[in-house]
């Protein structure tokens, strides 16, 4: 699912991060940037996609050999009003694109377009989303795929760990924060559902691979591997001393995706035969040593 333009690395003029200053975007600018390439980085704060000026203020800011790497969201989307927000987001990049488009462009999408399956998700798999997140990311992917005819690659990350997440959510980010403070974990249940979650840098990594490739096509940002939310916390306890407790609680819905949700990586590892995704224990332990040597939140 994912073509290489370009067979052999090769460095694009510039990369245009949007969404620099968050979790994702932040990683693949820093990723881009320890390889020599040249990366102009988009705040909220420099290129505001809700603005009544977004479209102009983004085409400014873009050159014709750029490639643009599109991570901005308000997310998790809870409600219709973000739902809206973000298409008008994916809008006014759209429209940008059509005043200047650029050379290449990479959408950061997510693993919630797909459908519920017991069997591991691969990026053939039916996107048929259960939740506005999902719909939203749906969504914007056939409003670039409509209005960008050049080279475009999507990457689908699943739930996603490492330093300074800012959204505090329940997993390995939330874990290591209470373990790190000493303070007791609270599952959902018993922890019981399995997941897959893959490392940030990962996800870094990969984005850095199709831009030297100039990819094309769609690709699962995933580790291929699933583990519950227990065995999660109790691995993370063991980073830290004195490890803290672990405790279940009455669920107070049903569990998401049936207590399952598997994937697949296979258009990565295919694509980029060098490349390959972090196990969750050996992500998980660098997370946590990162956290006690930097003092990381």
């Amino acid at each position: 699912m994912i073509a290489n333009l370009h067979p052999s690395p090769h460095k694009p003029a510039r990369v245009v991060v949007l969404g620099a200053g968050g979790f994702i975007g932040g990683a693949v600018a820093r990723a881009l940037r320890s390889q020599g390439i040249e990366v102009a980085g988009l705040t909220r704060d420099s290129c505001d996609l809700l603005a009544s000026d977004a479209a102009a203020r983004l085409a400014a800011e873009l050159r014709t050999d750029d490639t643009l790497v599109f991570v901005s969201a308000r997310a998790p989307v809870k409600n219709v009003p973000m739902l809206m927000e973000n298409i008008r987001m994916g809008e006014a990049v759209c429209a940008a694109l059509q005043t200047r488009p650029v050379a290449h462009l990479v959408y950061i999408s997510s693993d919630a377009v797909y459908k519920d399956s017991a069997e591991p998700l691969s990026e053939s798999s039916c996107a048929e989303p259960g939740s506005l997140h999902g719909v939203m990311h749906l969504t914007r992917e056939v409003m670039l795929r409509n209005e960008f005819p050049r080279p475009l690659a999507l990457v689908r990350p699943t739930l996603t760990y490492g330093i300074n997440d800012p959204h505090n959510g329940y997993g390995p980010n939330r874990f290591r924060r209470l373990a790190a403070e000493g303070k007791e974990v609270v599952l959902f249940g018993e922890g019981e559902e399995r997941r897959d979650h893959v490392a940030v840098n990962d996800i870094a990594e990969l984005v850095r691979h199709i831009v030297l490739h100039r990819s094309t096509g769609i690709a699962n940002a995933v580790s291929g591997e699933v583990v519950s939310f227990r065995a999660l916390a109790e691995f993370i306890a063991t980073q830290f001393a004195p490890a803290v407790a672990i405790q279940g609680s009455p669920r107070t819905g049903p569990m998401p995706h049936d207590g399952l949700r598997p994937f697949k990586p296979s258009a990565a590892l295919a694509a980029f035969p060098g490349f390959k995704f972090t196990s969750w224990r050996e992500g998980l332990a660098a997370m946590c040593a990162e956290t006690q040597t930097a003092g990381a939140r």
